[in-house]
């Protein structure tokens, strides 16, 4: 087996040590000048042991068990009369002691990392009597480190940061190496760093392991991470020694190093003249290589001819500038606009100042495109005020709109009828003045509001809206009114001057001094001798009792007719009938009841009786109605007169019917003559059954007669239907006689035709044709024989 040139020296080490501590293992302690001891009864001797600290080296590959060291007693005479036994930590598994001789031996391999020392006991005994001739004595035995374990870094791989652009020597991280060998012996576990991978950017210092930066101004927008190596080497670095490696993954964080910068010196925009105010203009954006919060934009305009027509915003998103319209454009006021706008950043870093300003400027020209504007109202809102008394036609008020284009086109007038609905008012087409259409009633519509519209002679499609407020003022023309129904009750032993009901008056009107209201009796009143009214001056009158001993018997209701004015310029009045009745009251004056039929009345007529009797009669009435209309239906005829016209009636059967081959379902000759009088007669509720085998008869009658005999029968059948309604009505038939010139356009009638179309061929086309043939075909006239 070949050896490196590690493993050499590995070997070579080993050797050394081993051939050192054979010697001190194997060389015995001076012994006791005492004599032996030995324990027998009472009696006792001191201990002669001779023994020592054992060490033994770790990693051991030899075939042999390795040889520790050799346990000895004064008492042991070398002829075998003594034996040694081993206990303890690893005794007979790890380590075994001839019994004769008391050599120890190790017969596996050991490692300290896993345990470094073993603690052990001896003892010497007689061999015949198996009893100790020593005391039991503990001993250790000891691990010797060997370089078998090379450092690790149990935290890595390492991350980290650092600002670009830092100076040289600043700490970015601190990485660690552990070495699991012996840090008391020797220099298995020193450990020294050093960097692999990520010159000359880095440094790492030999002893701490702390990683620094090694070169200044270090740019991210350049590179802006880095993969380190580093590798840690135990034996001080010496040849030899193990080492293991991590790798620091150097991410370079961003600094406002870099200013914003606009791509182009200047930027052309082109708008519309219509585009509505906060329309977004453009979007324009300085360029800047950082991010985040190094990279935030601040934008303004800061000079030109636009700073009160636009405005700059940033987009916290893209960091783009946006212009947009504060006010209104006007093509023919201006047609461009240049505005100067800067760019800088948010939060400028003082370390950076020195690479020049952290702003830009550029220059921005919006130009403004003409476009077909609609007429613009010299006002937004127009107020006028007529009076409701005005007559039709008159005045109201005028509006004026122009074009505001170059053109500057004439403009017509109109109303939005959307907004006058009533069509109250007209305008003139082409001077805008407002005429009343209708008579105005303040009390129906206080105020119109209308929208005007105007449009443009040459483009109609364009058209503006003005508003007109029209406030319709009030007059006199209604007249005051009770302000409610009044219900008033007096009672039969009300006492003369008693206030029997307080009444009030409203006006639809709204004069500008409020209403006030005169109240009085009318002329025919004023003398009555039952009430009286006393106006409170405050637009209420009181109605007054003038005497006592009211009586259902003699007048149960009085009717008070009040004249009421108001103040309005010219006054307007009218006269307002208060009902009063009289009414029997308890002892606190509350009306009980003020029906005088309840003297009438039976005096042990309760309630409960009264509407047991209307509950019969209202089972009366219910049972009479239903019998009436039992009979009404028993009278109805079950027969339908067949001599009716048949396209009259509508006859529905709920069968599908058997196609061309049933011959069951109706009478071709009923279609083909209609000046015919048909005797036969068919209960309506039976289901129609047409029979074919019997011909019905026919009867000739004038063409001049035949029309007043369908009347007349019509008539008659008319009279005695007692379905019919009970007035007059109008009775339409569609019966047009015969005898056309033109003759009839219906097949239906061609088979009394003398029609030279041969139909015998429908006869090969199959039962469905059978009917058919024998209507067409020359077999006709057997059909009914």
């Amino acid at each position: 087996m070949k050896l490196g040139k590690v493993e050499f020296c590995h070997f070579l080490q080993l050797i050394a040590l081993f051939l050192c501590f054979s010697g001190m293992s194997q060389a015995e302690l001076p012994r006791s000048r005492s004599k032996p001891y030995f324990q027998s009864g009472r009696s006792r001797t001191k201990r002669s042991w001779v023994w020592n600290q054992f060490f033994v080296l770790e990693e051991y590959m030899g075939s042999d068990p390795l040889y520790v060291g050799k346990l000895h007693s004064d008492v042991d005479k070398g002829d075998g009369s003594i034996k040694y036994i081993l206990s303890g930590e690893g005794a007979s598994s790890i380590f075994i002691i001839d019994e004769n001789t008391g050599d120890i031996h190790a017969t596996k391999r050991l490692d300290r990392e896993e345990q470094a020392y073993y603690t052990l006991r001896a003892q010497a005994l007689d061999r015949l009597t198996n009893k100790p001739v020593e005391p039991e004595s503990e001993f250790v035995i000891k691990i010797q480190d060997i370089n078998d374990n090379e450092p690790r870094f149990l935290d890595g791989p390492y991350t980290a940061g650092v600002p670009e652009m830092s100076p040289v020597g600043t700490s970015v991280v601190q990485v660690t190496a552990t070495d699991a060998d012996d840090p008391t012996y020797g220099n298995s576990a020193r450990v020294v760093y050093s960097i692999l991978q990520g010159q000359p950017y880095f440094s790492v210092e030999p002893k701490t392991g702390v990683i620094k930066t090694a070169l200044p101004n270090m740019d991210r927008e350049a590179k802006d991470q880095y993969l380190l190596v580093i590798q840690a080497k135990d034996m001080v670095g010496q040849n030899g020694g193990l080492s293991g490696t991590t790798s620091v993954t150097v991410t370079l964080s961003d600094v406002n190093d870099n200013p914003p910068r606009f791509p182009r010196r200047s930027y052309q925009y082109n708008v519309p003249e219509s585009l509505p105010v906060a329309s977004v203009v453009a979007r324009i954006k300085a360029a800047d290589a950082d991010i985040g919060a190094n990279a935030e934009m601040e934008y303004k305009i800061v000079d030109g001819d636009g700073l009160g027509v636009f405005k700059i915003s940033v987009d916290k998103d893209t960091q783009e500038g946006i212009i947009t319209i504060q006010k209104d454009l006007d093509f023919e006021a201006k047609t461009s606009y240049t505005l100067r706008i800067e760019a800088a950043n948010k939060d400028a870093d003082p370390r950076f100042l020195s690479l020049g300003p952290f702003s830009d400027t550029t220059t921005v020209k919006i130009i403004v495109e003409d476009v077909d504007e609609p007429p613009v109202f010299s006002s937004p809102l127009y107020p006028m005020e007529v009076s409701e008394a005005t007559q039709v036609g008159n005045i109201i008020g005028t509006v004026a709109a122009h074009d505001p284009d170059a053109s500057n086109s004439p403009v017509r007038y109109s109303i939005d009828r959307n907004t006058d609905l009533e069509r109250y008012f007209n305008i003139d087409a082409n001077s805008g003045v407002i005429t009343t259409a209708k008579s105005l009633d303040r009390e129906t519509n206080a105020v119109h509001n209308i929208t005007v519209l105007a449009m443009e002679s040459q483009n109609p499609s364009q058209v503006g809206r003005g508003y007109v407020a029209i406030t319709i003022l009030d007059i006199n023309d209604n007249a005051p009114e009770f302000a409610m129904d009044y219900e008033t009750t007096v009672c039969e032993n009300a006492q003369p001057g008693q206030v029997i009901q307080k009444i009030s008056a409203v006006d639809k009107d709204e004069p500008s001094n409020g209403h006030q209201f005169y109240f009085s009796l009318t002329t025919d009143a004023t003398n009555n001798h039952n009430f009286s009214l006393k106006d409170n001056k405050d637009n209420t009158a009181s109605i007054l009792t003038r005497r006592n001993g009211f009586r259902r018997q003699e007048q149960s209701v009085y009717y008070l007719p009040i004249f009421i004015v108001d103040s309005g310029s010219p006054s307007l009045s009218s006269t307002n009938t208060l009902t009063i009745r009289v009414c029997d009251c308890d002892a606190d004056g509350v009306a009980q009841t003020c029906n005088a039929e309840a003297y009438v009345l039976p005096a042990g007529l309760s309630t409960g009786a009264l509407i047991a009797i209307l509950a019969c009669v209202l089972t009366l009435l219910v049972l009479i109605l239903l019998i009436v209309t039992m009979r009404r239906r028993k009278k109805e005829p079950l027969i339908f007169d067949e001599e009716r016209d048949i396209r009259e009636n509508i006859v529905r059967y709920d069968d599908e019917g058997g196609g061309e081959e049933d011959t069951e379902a109706f009478d071709m000759a009923a279609l083909r003559n209609l000046n015919v009088i048909r005797d036969t007669k068919t209960r309506r509720d039976v289901t129609p059954e047409i029979q074919f085998l019997s011909r019905p008869t026919f009867k000739s009658i004038p063409d001049n007669v035949i029309f007043r005999e369908f009347i007349w029968e019509r008539l008659k059948e008319a009279d005695v239907d007692p379905c019919a309604p009970p007035y007059d009505s109008l009775q339409t038939y569609a019966f047009e006689g015969n005898g056309s010139v033109a003759e009839s356009l219906s097949s239906l009638d061609s088979i009394s035709s003398n029609s030279d179309q041969n139909y015998d061929y429908l006869s090969d086309w199959g039962p469905r044709f059978k009917r058919l043939a024998d209507m067409y075909g020359t077999g006709q006239e057997s059909l009914y024989s």
